[in-house]
């Protein structure tokens, strides 16, 4: 059985997550900042990362991925439409916000580019790319686990933002209800800020969901 655990990062509280299973080989879902917290938890519970997984490229999702990935010699993974936001702070927000700092990381070792299982390590995982809040937002289904990590598409009570660059709400609407609301109804649903939630849940309550 897998477990996770979330740790709400940066100055947004982004929630990276890190998914293990019973014999502490684990993967790390968006480590948006606070590298060395990250890997200091990774190693005093005697993990194994095998890949960092990015749902998007947003900046508060990323800014640790180069530290992680060094300390670990991890690859990483995000949709091919985002790989070059990796790189380039005018494309992952983080120029948008005085104060805060330009967020650069290498390129992913992989991209996605198509919905499907993968095996990552000792790890078995759905891919669902969720275009609207940006255009290579992925979510990640385990199945036997009855968990998906949804980056910042779906909220408890709320979805995600699309007045930033690439974002459509019609897009992220189809995204939630063709992807998302599509999974039992017991599955829980890790989002990138916020509480964990349920279709059943966001079906029943969700406003913006109301015509669905």
């Amino acid at each position: 059985m897998l477990k996770i655990n979330t740790y709400p990062l940066g100055p947004i509280q982004t929630n990276c997550y890190i998914i293990q299973d019973e014999v502490g080989n684990c993967l790390i879902i968006d480590p948006g900042e606070e590298g060395q917290r990250l890997i200091s938890e990774i190693e005093r519970a005697g993990l194994e990362p095998s890949a960092i997984l990015l749902t998007h490229a947003h900046f508060d999702h990323i800014g640790a991925v180069d530290v992680v990935r060094d300390r670990f010699a991890i690859p990483v993974y995000i949709h091919e439409l985002e790989n070059e936001w990796l790189v380039n702070p005018e494309l992952n927000g983080s120029t948008r916000y005085p104060g805060l700092p330009a967020v650069s990381n290498r390129k992913a070792e992989h991209v996605l580019s198509a919905d499907g299982v993968m095996n990552v390590g000792p790890f078995t995982f759905e891919t669902r790319h969720t275009p609207g809040h940006s255009p290579g937002s992925v979510s990640y289904i385990f199945n036997d686990a009855r968990i998906a990590v949804v980056g910042d598409t779906l909220f408890q009570g709320s979805v995600g933002r699309t007045d930033l660059p690439g974002g459509e709400t019609d897009v992220l609407l189809a995204s939630i209800h063709d992807k998302l609301l599509t999974l039992d109804d017991d599955f829980v649903i890790y989002p990138g800020h916020g509480p964990a939630t349920t279709p059943e849940r966001e079906k029943d309550s969700n406003p913006f969901l109301n015509g669905f």
